[in-house]
């Protein structure tokens, strides 16, 4: 389930090399993806800069599916065959069905009853988002939802595993000219190439309920415990991205390139990482070597990350990726200013009207407000809302960022 960019440069890349497997790739909402990608039998090719640009050609997907096809998606879960289910949908999509609305949970938990009365054969779920503890979100996602039927909710915990993740490979929107540098390269039209940096990491942890392609064969690690891991993603790399996005739109950059080679934002970066070090439990020397590579990473020519992309959703990314962090400082006594820059940066965003998030109209309404930066922080978490010093930094950082006349909009 999720048929973009990060999905084809990561699990498919990885499934690449376990030939007896295929995938069935679904979308919402893309119907050009699915059709240019059945039209070349699923094969695309994935461009990785560098010196020396490399291409390779990936033939792991199947069939691919546009988000109306959903009786192929009811057979597909009803199939024994089909033994494992990736997700890649965003933070947002992990809400419990709403009754009459199509949603990525819905469709799953639609899935999983179909094949619950046709043959009740076992199944893994692996969700491959930036969430803490993203098996143990989904699954209690999935208890709540079938609460009332006593017996698919045993058979879900019986036959339904999920496996927790640690997922990482900075991909790129698609921009124009991907197709051509492809061509260039490799010799082959691609409608549906992927830019992709060279660094790639995926941890697994959990049980598979059947069988599952040897996706060590990549470098794919299982492991016994992620939440350290996620940890130091989510915070490291996940939130030195949303402070750049915001911070970084507001001086008008574009891409996370632009930004990191910002002194300023670059100074906010370290200062972001130097209070995050201080509260997780990986050995000091791994903590500052991640540091380094991700400013390589960040700063690696070929890769255009834009800060805009980063930035949708942030009612969803902000709380996993800052707000860990926030609430051990207060907790410690401390108000850590590269998280009130960045919430402050997120609500001047907000109150420009640029929020691509699925509750923009509840944001705006509260950045609109008399009270917009207390009401705006309830929105993200009760708690900080609640905090006062917390609201009066924020206040203070939001008056002096207008006093200033930040730019707001990205440059044409």
């Amino acid at each position: 389930m999720g048929l973009g960019s990060f999905h084809r440069s990561h699990q498919a890349w990885y499934t690449a090399a376990a030939p007896d497997w295929g995938i069935a790739a679904y979308t919402f909402r893309n119907t050009e993806l699915p059709r240019a990608l059945n039209a070349q039998e699923g094969a695309y090719t994935m461009r990785v800069p560098g010196e020396t640009d490399a291409v390779e050609a990936i033939g792991a997907i199947s069939r691919a599916h546009a988000g109306v096809e959903v009786e192929p998606w009811l057979r597909d879960l009803a199939s024994p065959e089909v033994e494992v289910v990736t997700l890649t949908v965003t933070e947002a999509a992990y809400a419990p069905p709403e009754p009459g609305r199509d949603s990525a949970t819905a469709r799953l938990l639609a899935g999983l009853r179909g094949r619950y009365r046709a043959n009740g054969a076992p199944i893994t779920l692996v969700p491959c988002d930036n969430l803490p503890a993203n098996g143990a979100v989904l699954r209690s996602v999935l208890r709540a939802s079938v609460s009332d039927d006593a017996r698919l909710a045993g058979w879900i915990e019986d036959h339904v595993s999920i496996v927790s993740t640690v997922v990482d490979r900075i991909t790129p929107a698609p921009v124009s000219g991907d197709a051509e540098a492809a061509a260039r390269l490799s010799g082959l039209h691609d409608e549906a190439p992927v830019v992709a940096e060279p660094f790639t990491e995926w941890l697994l942890c959990g049980s598979f309920a059947a069988g599952r392609p040897q996706w060590e064969r990549r470098g794919a690690r299982f492991v016994d415990d992620v939440d350290v891991y996620a940890s130091r993603k989510l915070w490291f790399l996940n939130g030195a991205h949303t402070l750049l996005a915001y911070a970084g739109l507001a001086r008008g950059h574009r891409t996370i390139r632009d930004a990191v080679n910002d002194g300023r934002l670059a100074a906010l970066v370290q200062e972001w990482w130097d209070t995050a070090a201080r509260h997780i439990a990986v050995d000091p020397a791994e903590i500052a070597e991640y540091r380094r590579n991700l400013l390589i990473r960040f700063a690696a020519r070929g890769i255009r990350h834009e800060l805009a992309q980063i930035a949708h959703d942030g009612s969803q990314k902000i709380p996993a990726r800052l707000l860990p962090v926030l609430r051990a400082e207060r907790a410690a006594g401390r108000l850590p200013a590269p998280v009130v820059f960045g919430l402050a940066a997120w609500l001047r965003h907000v109150q420009a009207g640029q929020a691509r998030d699925p509750r923009a109209a509840e944001l705006a309404e509260a950045a609109r407000s008399t009270d917009a930066v207390r009401r705006s922080l309830l929105a993200l978490d009760p708690e900080i809302g609640a905090d006062d010093e917390l609201v009066s930094a924020v206040g203070t950082e939001v008056r002096s960022m207008a006093g200033r006349g930040s730019v707001l909009t990205t440059r044409r």
